[in-house]
């Protein structure tokens, strides 16, 4: 009995460690910005899941495994959404997730920023990217992550030589609780 005691106590003080979050999908946690014949066109996805392994404390020891539902892609023009849904586009029934998993994490140039490294898959390619990104800690518990970075949409086989960029943004605004 004393044993169990002794052990109820040294959990009950023990400093917090990792604590694994999931994606909560509030909002559109993934847009996209993109310029056809010179114009700006924006979308997003819905869907997220995974899984968040963090500590601010410990931020090298991080874990992040998500993936968003490529059959959401939303531009708000339903001919344009089925059309990067196909084949030549995203092809989204051999590859309905686009994922993102670490390898490792490091400190940004201030508090609360930090650095991601990892690889980015999609439409079956993997490419290994790299970009700033924020966590800030929600009151009751858990984060918002907030990131950005660009990609070569031809690296992933999306879209043959058109009048859209090769060069497409991403911006991060993931809630995780």
């Amino acid at each position: 009995m004393r044993t169990i005691s002794v052990l109820l106590l040294l959990l009950s003080t023990r400093q917090p460690g990792f604590s694994q979050y999931t994606p909560v999908n509030a909002a559109p946690a993934v847009q996209f910005r993109v310029k056809n014949f010179g114009f700006a066109v924006t979308g997003n996805f819905t869907g997220v899941a995974g899984k968040i392994v963090f500590d601010p404390l410990k931020y090298g020891e991080a874990v992040f495994d998500v993936s968003v539902d490529a059959t959401t892609v939303n531009t708000d023009n339903s001919m344009r959404d089925d059309h990067l849904r196909r084949v030549d586009y995203l092809d989204v029934e051999r590859y309905p997730k686009i994922r993102l998993v670490s390898e490792h994490i490091t400190a940004g140039s201030s508090k609360g920023m930090y650095v991601f490294s990892g690889r980015l898959e999609m439409k079956g390619r993997a490419k290994v990217i790299s970009f700033p990104f924020s966590a800030e800690a929600l009151v009751g518990g858990g984060y918002r992550f907030k990131g950005g970075f660009t990609i070569k949409r031809k690296e992933f086989g999306i879209g043959g030589t058109s009048t859209i960029s090769d060069e497409l943004d991403v911006l991060l605004d993931v809630i995780a609780k």
